[in-house]
């Protein structure tokens, strides 16, 4: 819990970061790089603060008090002006928009994405005989390998985990430590409404899930949040009996709304069967 102490020590280290984030990366380019003559030898390398400021289109001394952690306010257009003037990545520009007080901005696919969705496809469809999905921001089901679908008895997408998990007594039976894991889907579901807090959906969903599952309603009138959680997870498989796998959450990189996860069954549990189709998962759902 952050105390009226605290807050200020927090806005003083993350002033401080943004001071020694901004210059490291105006000393890291060159004037040639961005289409400037360099007639004079200079003593420190990259751009000065004035040709930074030129380039975003703002004061001079506006930006040497960004530069310097000054306590002032800072507008999303100018992260963006200032972003493109020093050339940042898009990781750069996220870490810049946070420090100056932002939420990043949404991006639209490139082709860079586009090569990044491949490789979690791969990565997802390659992860048998463990399972392995993806889910949108709501639980939605983006992506499955074929393990994850026979063992959750979910299609390639569509499937909402979280509305499946406390509408259907067989998902719940799959779990020995039933209340924990459902605690757990309701308070990862509340976060990730609050990184979209002008999405309704999360709203309507929680609506109608309150009125078809009573236990649902009591876990979301807790009002406990948690990130993308993780450890260990049982699961009783068909034929094997209850199984330990490590469970591994996290955001698609490409795709930060999104969330990658995995299932890796611990060494004493693992069972011997074909590479495709290991032993225990059951018949795969249509």
């Amino acid at each position: 819990m952050q105390t009226a102490a605290s807050a200020p020590a927090s806005g003083l280290l993350r002033r401080a970061r943004l001071r020694h984030f901004l210059r490291a990366r105006r000393e890291q380019i060159t004037p040639e790089e961005v289409g400037l003559v360099n007639f004079d030898r200079r003593r420190t390398p990259g751009l000065r603060r004035e040709e930074v400021a030129a380039l975003a289109g703002v004061g001079v001394s506006w930006y040497t008090w960004l530069e310097q952690g000054r306590d002032i306010n800072v507008s999303e257009g100018i992260v963006n002006a200032v972003s493109n003037a020093l050339r940042l990545e898009d990781c750069e520009r996220d870490y810049f928009h946070r420090l100056a007080g932002h939420n990043p901005p949404p991006r639209t696919p490139d082709r860079g994405q586009e090569g990044g969705h491949a490789r979690m496809r791969a990565l997802v469809e390659g992860w048998s005989p463990n399972p392995a999905y993806i889910t949108d921001r709501y639980g939605r089901v983006e992506l499955a390998s074929r393990s994850a679908r026979s063992l959750f008895h979910i299609g390639t997408r569509g499937h909402n985990c979280v509305v499946k998990f406390f509408t259907e007594s067989a998902t719940r039976e799959k779990y020995p430590d039933t209340e924990e894991v459902g605690r757990g889907l309701v308070a990862q579901f509340r976060a990730q409404s609050a990184r979209f807090p002008q999405d309704p959906e999360f709203g309507r969903i929680a609506g109608r899930l309150s009125e078809m599952s009573p236990h649902f309603a009591e876990l979301w009138d807790c009002h406990e949040v948690v990130g993308p959680n993780q450890g260990l997870r049982r699961i009783a498989l068909p034929q094997a009996g209850v199984t330990v796998f490590d469970r591994v959450v996290m955001r698609v990189p490409e795709s930060p709304e999104s969330l990658l996860t995995l299932y890796i069954a611990q060494s004493g549990a693992e069972r011997a069967g074909r590479r495709d189709e290991p032993a225990g998962f059951g018949a795969e759902a249509a």
